[in-house]
């Protein structure tokens, strides 16, 4: 199986997942009731590896969705191999079920799982989900901003006393997530993890400026074959409007596309 995600040891389970975050993801969530039994059929066809996690994400165990029941709304699981996981699992108050398939994320939750039989075999029998998370992959891939046309990057940043830093910087990479920021040593020491940075300008060539909100995610510490240091600061997009988010995806689309047709010599 591709997907080696789903099955992390209990010790390093995931503890956030995008389902869990309605501010960056909502505009993923699918409601309508079609939408979701068609998606979690698409599991089915594709025997897709699903992770079941609970206990607060501390415990999971590895099944496939085997039967959409809509008309009794339901979902039948195949149970897992370990009985006392399964005994657990049957406790659990609330329970995250996340798959990829064909490079796109799907993750929703059950209040409970119930003790039933598929084919002759154990199996749990669950609720169909109210809601579900459907994400592409391919709406976070990270473009490296082309060196000819470079995007620059303007905010005010206010440090812990309340004083005004104004940042300008250039963007080393986009994505549907966040951006990546060329930093010197000095302002990435002032950035630290959690930060948020309001009101970042950012003009995408021949898109138009970009508005966001910015928290910092993480840091690296980089080395040009020069010699010349710097640091990657990852910040990620903190509820970006669709309509902005439709910005970031053209420029990307635009930009690949163009790098593509370079490349084949077109």
């Amino acid at each position: 199986m591709e997907d080696t995600d789903l099955a992390p040891s209990p010790e390093q389970a995931p503890t956030r997942f995008e389902i869990e975050q309605p501010k960056d993801y909502g505009q993923y969530l699918l409601h309508a009731r079609s939408e979701i039994a068609a998606v979690l059929r698409t599991l089915v066809e594709r025997r897709a590896l699903v992770g079941v996690y609970f206990n607060h994400g501390r415990s999971f165990l590895l099944t496939s969705l085997l039967r959409v029941d809509s008309e009794n709304n339901e979902i039948l699981l195949d149970s897992g191999r370990e009985e006392e996981t399964n005994h657990q699992a049957l406790l659990a108050e609330r329970l995250l079920l996340s798959a990829t398939v064909d490079k796109v994320k799907v993750q929703f939750t059950v209040s409970k799982l119930a003790e039933t039989q598929y084919a002759g075999l154990p199996a749990f029998r669950a609720a169909l989900p109210e809601t579900l998370l459907r994400l592409q992959r391919r709406e976070y891939f990270r473009l490296t901003t082309p060196l000819t046309k470079p995007v620059r990057f303007v905010a005010t940043f206010r440090r812990k006393d309340g004083s005004a830093l104004l940042i300008e910087a250039s963007l080393l990479d986009i994505s549907g997530g966040g951006v990546g920021l060329m930093a010197t040593p000095g302002l990435a020491a002032l950035l630290e993890r959690g930060s948020v940075i309001t009101d970042c300008k950012m003009a995408l060539p021949d898109e138009g400026l970009l508005v966001a909100n910015l928290c910092v995610r993480n840091k690296q510490e980089v080395t040009t074959r020069a010699g010349a240091h710097y640091v990657r600061v990852g910040c990620q997009f903190i509820a970006l409007p669709g309509t902005r988010m439709s910005m970031v995806q053209r420029y990307i689309t635009r930009v690949e596309r163009e790098r593509k047709a370079r490349l084949s010599g077109l």
